[in-house]
């Protein structure tokens, strides 16, 4: 079926016939035209006073949408026909399951990755390194919220409060101490726990949607603490002047300083997969899928449901601390603007849209959020149109996100039970 042409399929097995579905895709790109008649055609010069006519965009836009609008149909359809959804692996699941089950492919792949990282700002300029950092950042941060997101289930919406916990300690601590970047970066982890205990103490008995509510609030609540409380934060005005981190006491320029960062945030996030993927596939992170798929039944098994929830808001937090202590020393300047609810949504959608539970997927999930938006400005005011789009494609067609999560399985064949026995 994946061979079968595009118009052959509408014929047998698209919409009800190619008739209608021709007189569909019409009505859509009229009624969009329509829509974007005012912003698309219509150019009002305010200086000469006169009205330019761009009847040609309206042509490109109803052109666009009639043939959009066929393709979404077709690939509506070919997803309501597909046997076995949910049992098939897109092309890049079945390729890295090829690499990873092959030693050979994977330690090549893994090389090849660990040379284009470390050559990465020798290679490309500074400004494209600098967007890197912000990836690599994004990244450790939806590692750490896939901890309670997509193994333990828990909805968090105030993840960047933790976030903005790690950045304002350091910010404060150098401002008025001068402490630096290497003690702060595991004190920023451990005000990191300490708060995701704290905030998940009053949660223990919410799921689902009150979950999310609360952890909102509590984001919230950090905020406007920042925001409000001048004589400390410094208020809307935030924090300026923060060192970088030192290297061996040496001075570095602004081009030194930035790659310096980005090989620190390299070995962070080498760190952090290191230590999620140990921690899913230990006896906590079976007790957080446990957790995530049925509290009662988790409870019934004998987990203690209270620490399996704690473990995993502590353990997320304390990378949203670390990453935290990361950006305020890479912007060297922070305020509460930086930690609004915006980021919370960007880092859950990195988690949804790249795969729940997956370390891959989330990788995947923050480079395409990430970095994307930076590589299509050259689309000007159409970029996040484009983004958007792109988000909702994925959203329909990969659901369970663009690399799901896959389980260890355990196989005991009858002739290693025996010798097992007789050992």
């Amino acid at each position: 079926m994946a061979q079968q042409s595009f118009f052959s399929f509408f014929l047998t097995a698209g919409c009800d016939n190619f008739a209608q579905a021709l007189k569909r895709s019409v009505v859509a790109a009229l009624w969009f035209a329509f829509l974007t008649f005012p912003i698309m055609v219509i150019k009002v010069n305010t200086i000469e006073n006169t009205v330019v006519w761009h009847w040609d965009r309206m042509a490109y836009i109803a052109l666009a949408v009639f043939f959009g609008s066929f393709v979404w149909r077709w690939l509506l359809a070919r997803k309501e026909l597909k046997k076995d959804e949910s049992k098939e692996e897109s092309h890049m699941e079945s390729l890295l399951t090829k690499v990873q089950s092959n030693t050979v492919l994977k330690l090549i792949a893994l090389g090849a990755i660990a040379l284009v990282a470390a050559g990465f700002p020798q290679v490309f300029d500074l400004y494209q390194t600098n967007i890197m950092v912000s990836c690599l950042v994004y990244i450790v941060l939806g590692l750490g919220l896939n901890i309670v997101v997509g193994l333990a289930g828990l909805l968090d919406l105030g993840y960047v409060a933790f976030y903005a916990v790690g950045a304002y300690a350091y910010a404060l601590c150098n401002m008025h101490w001068g402490v630096g970047f290497w003690f702060m970066l595991p004190v920023g982890a451990v005000l990191g726990a300490l708060l995701g205990v704290l905030l998940g103490f009053p949660v223990l008995r919410l799921r689902g949607d009150y979950l999310a509510i609360v952890t909102l609030g509590f984001g919230e609540i950090i905020r406007l603490v920042l925001e409000n409380w001048g004589d400390v934060t410094m208020g809307p005005s935030g924090i300026s002047g923060i060192d970088r981190p030192a290297l061996f006491d040496m001075k570095i320029g602004v081009i030194g300083s930035t790659h310096y960062m980005y090989y620190i945030m390299l070995g962070l996030l080498v760190f952090t997969i290191f230590c999620v993927n140990r921690l899913q596939n230990s006896r906590i992170g079976r007790a957080w899928l446990a957790l995530r798929e049925d509290e009662i039944a988790c409870q019934a098994m004998g987990i203690d449901k209270m620490k399996t929830k704690l473990m995993a808001f502590a353990l997320g937090a304390t990378w949203a601390g670390m990453a935290g202590v990361v950006f305020a020393a890479k912007t060297s300047f922070i305020n509460p603007a930086s930690f609004t609810f915006w980021e919370s949504a960007i880092i859950l959608s990195i988690v949804v849209i790249g795969g729940m539970g997956s370390i891959r997927g989330v990788i995947a999930g923050a480079i395409i959020l990430i970095l994307l938006p930076e590589y299509l400005r050259d689309f000007a005011q159409f970029r996040m149109l484009l983004f958007g789009a792109i988000m909702v494609l994925v959203m329909v067609f990969r659901p369970q996100g663009l690399i799901s999560a896959k389980r260890k399985i355990y196989k005991y064949t009858a002739s290693k039970t025996a010798s097992a026995g007789n050992e």
